[in-house]
């Protein structure tokens, strides 16, 4: 299970909480709660649907900016497909 928490300012307005059930139902294997209290969404995946790129896209799609509480799982970062270049190699 990947688990990641989200800190959003304004999450706790019902229209954002509404339109942030619209952005996350489509997204297969996802379970989240909002923590209206403390404007927190606690997101739960089964395996890695999302990256972390697309989960702040969300929030900035909703006029929400995402601060991730914690670290961020490495399953949630993309992975590079470019190869760092050595020194030697040049």
């Amino acid at each position: 299970m990947i688990e990641v928490e989200i800190y959003a300012a304004g999450v706790r307005q019902l229209e954002k909480i509404l339109e942030l059930d619209h952005e996350f139902e489509t997204v297969p294997g996802l379970r989240y709660k909002v923590d209206s209290n403390h404007d927190i969404v606690y997101l739960d995946f089964e395996e890695p649907t999302l990256s972390i790129q697309q989960i702040r896209a969300i929030f900035r799609k909703l006029g929400l900016e995402p601060r991730v509480v914690g670290a961020v799982p490495s399953e949630l970062n993309p992975k590079s497909k470019t190869q760092p270049i050595r020194i030697g190699d040049l």
